[in-house]
């Protein structure tokens, strides 16, 4: 599958194009920007698209992306983390999100992961709730910029 623009791909096939190796989180992550850079111009969203306007008008000295948008990388930022040899894993929800530093816009991010707790889960499976930390990439020490606790189901 050959896709210029990433952005249109559903789910899935962005979930199998990660797990093959045929599409980076970072060119997904490109894509998604692409297509948010087009929405928020036309609901006036200026501190996410107009770079001018936000240097001069924001708190945060430029434009920044959205906290959800860092939010929303969390799946993608596991992806390249680890690997689950499994038959099915499901996003089952969050707790506890901060969203404690904007991000500037084309700022790279990665996320550290760490197991806060597990059970057992319906039909077999086991719930795993993640310690999550996003961090912002800067030259002289990564910066904290979201946390939040990701939840998410695995069947073997």
């Amino acid at each position: 599958m050959n896709h210029t623009n990433f952005g249109g791909l559903t789910a899935s096939e962005a979930k199998r194009q990660l797990e093959s190796g045929h599409l980076t989180s970072e060119a997904l992550v490109s894509a998604c920007l692409a297509r948010i850079a087009e929405r928020d111009a036309a609901v006036g969203a200026w501190t996410n698209v107009d770079p001018e306007r936000a240097r001069k008008e924001s708190p945060f000295g430029g434009p920044i992306a959205h906290g959800f948008l860092t939010l929303s990388l969390i799946p993608a930022l596991m992806v390249d983390a680890m690997r689950f040899e499994q038959k099915m894993g499901v996003n089952y929800g969050l707790n506890r999100v901060r969203f404690l530093k904007p991000v500037p816009v084309g700022t790279r991010v990665r996320a550290l992961f760490a197991v806060k707790e597990t059970s057992e889960a319906a039909q077999g499976g086991v719930q795993v709730t993640w310690s999550v930390s996003v961090q912002a990439e800067r030259p002289d020490a990564p910066l904290l910029v979201c946390a939040a606790e990701f939840i998410t189901l695995h069947y073997f």
